[in-house]
């Protein structure tokens, strides 16, 4: 078994019960994440704006590495940072949705890998209007600024003409 963040090389890993308590622990934050994102509603006239979530404010600022991660495809690790993804967004939506699906297009190189660019694509495209322009103008806007290696670029199109 590789090492990870709770066993180091060298450390026994932990008991499957260890294991599957760490992953409904990280299943039951997933949901209140959710309750969060979704019961912020949209702010009318005289109400307040939306409650800010820190935690996920936090992470505005890390999608990429979290789709670098998520499409590592480790074990039950990748379910819940897809999950995590989505969550992030729909919070900070619209950027936030259109540059995780532009980094999962660019970044993935199987098709399960690309199908976790589809997946969110279908969960975002929900509650998010105009979210396929948005995310052609994204990856349009990444490509004229010159800010794609020539293998990624190549990639982003091979991945674009595969979903197309």
């Amino acid at each position: 078994m590789p090492a990870s963040v709770i066993t180091p090389p060298g450390l026994t890993p932990p008991h499957d019960g260890v294991r599957e308590a760490c992953d409904r622990i990280i299943q039951l934050l997933l949901l209140n994440l959710q309750k969060l994102v979704y019961n912020r509603g949209s702010p009318g006239l005289a109400d307040s704006p939306p409650r800010p979530v820190p935690f996920l404010d936090a992470l505005r600022s890390h999608v990429r590495d979290l789709c670098v991660e998520t499409l590592r495809l480790e074990r039950k690790r990748f379910l819940w940072q897809h999950q995590l993804l989505g969550l992030l967004a729909v919070y900070s939506a619209p950027h936030c949705a259109t540059d995780a699906l532009f980094f999962l297009l660019t970044l993935a190189r199987t098709q399960e890998e690309l199908a976790l660019a589809t997946q969110l694509y279908a969960v975002l495209s929900s509650c998010l209007a105009d979210l396929l322009p948005a995310t052609v103008k994204t990856c349009v806007c990444q490509i004229h600024a010159g800010r794609l290696p020539e293998p990624q670029m190549a990639q982003l199109f091979r991945n674009l003409a595969l979903v197309v």
